[in-house]
């Protein structure tokens, strides 16, 4: 099987480049490592060429660029798409994992659990209890790494194009096709900006959005207030 490693990007020159490095491995293995920039101001596109097999340019909204990276011709080639943000790390052998899983099991989709690294002592709770809802509703976040056969993407015609909850819209129509693959070795997320911004303001800030999605409010009045309250 082949897979492919979607990246979407805007201005991450602090960490593209950690990032890049450690898929070095999947990519001698032959996964291909796309990066898609949503205009960033920074450095990241320079920084990423180097390291990946694709930097391609895409309309800002990670749904927007997942999509068009999920059309570049090194996805199209490939059995399983991964999208991977830019603060999140896989664990070793992330691609082999994959394919075990999905070669083994009737599920054509799934994500990684999550570990928080930071230096508050409420992240191994909070990351916990994200791993405990995802499995217990089949709800999973972009920081789990999810992926999913391209075949099966291909029938979803990928992400809707909404400013937010892209992943959880995403998940809600993968159920559909099947319940997820969920890894237990997890992925390393950065809580910088969980961190920053206070851990208790930042969990029941997303409980509100996904409580206000969930109750059929606008994603681009959510994204706003979002990127409002940062």
């Amino acid at each position: 099987m082949r897979l492919a490693v979607i990246v979407p990007v805007l201005d991450e020159a602090e960490q593209i480049e950690s990032c890049l490095a450690a898929l070095a491995d999947l990519r001698q293995r032959g996964a291909k490592v796309i990066v898609v920039d949503g205009g960033s101001g920074d450095a990241t596109v320079r920084l990423a060429a180097p390291l990946c097999d694709r930097v391609i340019a895409a309309p800002r909204g990670r749904a927007l660029q997942m999509n068009a990276g999920a059309r570049c011709e090194q996805a199209r080639s490939a059995d399983v798409l991964l999208f991977l943000h830019a603060d999140v790390r896989l664990p070793r052998e992330a691609d082999r994992l994959i394919f075990r899983a999905l070669g083994n099991r009737r599920a054509c989709w799934g994500r990684f659990d999550v570990k928080l690294q930071g230096r508050s002592f409420g992240l191994p709770l909070i990351g916990s209890l994200m791993n405990l809802r995802s499995r217990a509703t089949g709800i999973c976040t972009g920081d789990q790494a999810i992926f999913v056969e391209q075949g099966a993407f291909l029938a979803m015609e990928g992400f809707a194009p909404i400013a937010l909850m892209e992943d959880v819209e995403f998940c809600r129509r993968a159920r559909r096709l099947s319940a997820p693959v969920a890894l237990s070795p997890p992925v390393v997320v950065s809580a910088r900006r969980w961190e920053q911004a206070g851990l208790a303001r930042t969990v029941l800030q997303m409980w509100w959005l996904r409580l206000a999605y969930f109750m059929g409010a606008d994603p681009q009045q959510l994204a706003q207030r979002y990127r409002n309250a940062r």
